[in-house]
């Protein structure tokens, strides 16, 4: 079983690519195991594909509601003084 996931932070877009994900790892995790056996060793890992995209998509609900105007206003206006970010 090989499946690779894109996860961008496009916040609308991201939310509906990963709802689209989990939901295609599920179905694959679901073939693995049939295929494989319920405790084969690719059917665990079908299953921890699946809970580390759902936690992924805990994560950026999360990060969603502790948004601040600031972070609204610097990813409209990355370049403004305000969002800069300097390295000391």
């Amino acid at each position: 079983m090989t499946a690779t996931f894109n996860v961008g932070s496009n916040s609308v877009n991201s939310n509906t690519s990963l709802e689209k994900a989990i939901l295609t790892a599920i179905a694959e995790a679901r073939l693995t195991c049939e295929q494989n056996g319920e405790n084969s060793p690719n059917c665990a890992v079908a299953w921890d594909i699946v809970e580390e995209l759902q936690a992924e998509k805990s994560h950026q609900e999360q990060a969603q509601k502790y948004r601040t105007s600031l972070d609204d206003y610097c990813e409209m206006h990355p370049d403004a003084l305000e969002c800069l970010i300097y390295d000391v």
